[in-house]
């Protein structure tokens, strides 16, 4: 059973940053590619950030390309989402997923993923 728990979230002032961690129990979390997601209060889940099991290739949402950055640190099975010039519209549940992948993909929807953690909540104050 692979299970992912997110932390790091928190109430921030605009122009702020928050760094997210999502540790990933699996014994092989390099085969896995990851994603995170975003949901706001009455609005759909929504594609953030993703990663190629390797860390290699990176793929962003427009809305945060350029201020968010996302990693995976294979050797401590942890993906990370570093948010920076964080705005009131950044406002969201934040969940980390994963997926079993071949090497190089890139996964963006939310039905590409098996596995999703509980969230954690950012809000961003003007």
């Amino acid at each position: 059973q692979v299970q992912l728990v997110e932390s790091g979230g928190g109430l921030v002032q605009a122009g702020g940053s928050v760094r997210l961690s999502c540790v990933v129990s699996a014994f092989t979390f390099s085969s896995y590619a990851m994603g995170w997601f975003r949901q706001a209060p009455g609005k759909e889940r929504q594609f953030v950030a993703a990663s190629s099991r390797s860390g290699g290739r990176t793929y962003y949402a427009d809305s945060v390309k350029g201020r968010f950055t996302i990693s995976k640190d294979n050797a401590k099975n942890t993906a990370y989402l570093q948010m920076n010039s964080l705005k009131p519209e950044d406002t969201a549940l934040y969940y980390c997923a994963a997926h079993l992948t071949p090497a190089g993909r890139v996964l963006l929807n939310p039905s590409d993923y098996d596995y999703w953690g509980q969230g954690t909540q950012v809000t961003v104050s003007s």
